[in-house]
């Protein structure tokens, strides 16, 4: 009876280290802990970049979780926002960001403007959405087949405020103009580290890059794939 009884005891002994979440990995292994989940507002610069490339992972590979859609979200984000990520990506209709990073409703702090340029305007809203609310990664999206890109490349004619967007892309392939490869998308990578460095030159975002709370990257989206891949 001692033994029925011991063995009762050890299997609800087990069952309740199953149940905690505790995982040993054999006979005299320490017990570890599973981790608490980090909000996303809370995470780091470093996390919040993991965060949106396993989201456009996700997609990829046609395994997207579609978080924070819900109605309910919607509720409560009406509240107030706290974005973990701030996106300056190029106002083609093939580029939509909480798709192609899998995320929601307040999730992504979204400014979008042909050829993805750093404009005074672009700059004041990522500094809002950076030193306002709280975003840690900021990335400059460039994606392929970029057709304000490829009208720079190319020297078109346009008319009316089309020409300030070329203007502004110019200066930025330059140096790449003679550069071997698709010369298409040399320029389109060219133009995003130029924006980045735009960005840096904001005092607000500087600060915040020094002070280790935000990191500015720049992405390369593939309209064929759906894969976006870091290029700074």
């Amino acid at each position: 009876m001692n033994r029925i009884l011991s063995r009762r005891n050890l299997l609800k002994f087990s069952a309740g280290i199953i149940g905690t979440g505790i995982v040993t990995a054999g006979l005299g292994s320490e017990l570890v802990f599973p981790q608490k989940a980090v909000a996303k507002d809370e995470l780091t610069p470093e996390q919040a970049l993991q965060e949106l490339m396993q989201g456009n992972d996700r997609f990829v590979k046609r395994k997207r979780k579609n978080p924070h859609q819900t109605f309910t979200r919607l509720v409560e984000v009406a509240k107030g926002q706290k974005p973990f990520a701030s996106i300056l990506g190029c106002a083609d209709s093939r580029v939509p960001a909480e798709i192609i990073f899998d995320q929601g409703f307040g999730d992504l702090f979204v400014c979008r403007v042909a050829g993805n340029i750093a404009t005074p305007e672009e700059t004041g809203s990522l500094e809002f959405g950076s030193f306002m609310l709280g975003s840690k990664v900021i990335m400059v999206l460039g994606h392929k087949r970029c057709g304000a890109i490829e009208a720079t490349v190319k020297g078109a004619q346009v008319p009316g405020q089309i020409a300030t967007l070329l203007a502004a892309i110019k200066p930025g392939i330059e140096s790449v103009k003679n550069q071997p490869g698709d010369k298409l998308e040399n320029a389109c990578k060219a133009n995003v580290l130029t924006q980045i460095e735009k960005l840096k030159t904001s005092p607000i975002l500087s600060q915040l890059v020094a002070e280790k709370k935000l990191i500015i990257v720049g992405g390369y989206y593939d309209l064929d794939t759906g894969r976006v891949t870091l290029i700074s």
